[in-house]
């Protein structure tokens, strides 16, 4: 044995199982990480079924493209991306993507803190799917995914303003629903 080899760690041994055919390490590199990318394709799709359609072709993708993985990040991270750019490229493809090109003047933030804590994931995923699609795409890139505004201008066709713009207007209609759900939630408390 040599002292200067590295060792190969699960990772490595799953990915080099997978490239080469082994069914029971494909299985178990989908069950790793389906449910976390379905979560992913949630976000981005209006439904959920649309986003069984986003996670099944991301997997594709995964399993046709992983021999060119170079293992210079996390394998979950490339999973991710894949999925996003998946989920991208249909929605545009559906037409569901279609970026209005705004002023490159971004609408002021709104600002009050929201706690979060009252809501389960299911509602605020709820939330944010019911934003527009434009919304919802730089909303989920910008705050959940961390690409910056550049980035977003650049994968979408749109400019570095605009992408500002339809993260500031996400947050203020996200906003707007959360107020909302609380003065029901409130109104239905004192009502008891």
């Amino acid at each position: 044995m040599n002292l200067f080899t590295k060792p190969k760690s699960d990772e490595d041994k799953l990915i080099e199982g997978c490239i080469a055919g082994k069914r029971e390490m494909q299985r178990y590199l989908y069950d790793l990480y389906s449910k976390k990318m379905m979560v992913v394709c949630l976000r981005y799709a209006p439904t959920s079924f649309e986003a069984e359609d986003i996670m099944q072709e991301g997997f594709v993708k995964v399993f046709s493209n992983l021999q060119n993985f170079k293992r210079d990040c996390p394998l979950e991270f490339w999973i991710r991306r894949i999925m996003v750019n998946t989920a991208l490229k249909l929605l545009r493809q559906k037409s569901l993507l279609t970026v209005s090109h705004e002023s490159d003047e971004a609408v002021n933030i709104y600002s009050d803190k929201v706690n979060l804590s009252g809501y389960s994931m299911d509602e605020l995923l709820g939330m944010i799917q019911s934003l527009a699609p434009r919304y919802r795409m730089v909303f989920n890139l910008y705050a959940i995914e961390g690409y910056n505004h550049k980035e977003i201008g650049e994968m979408l066709g749109i400019s570095e303003g605009t992408s500002k713009s339809q993260y500031s207007r996400a947050r203020v209609i996200l906003q707007s629903m959360l107020s909302r759900q609380d003065k029901i939630y409130t109104e239905h408390v004192i009502s008891k």
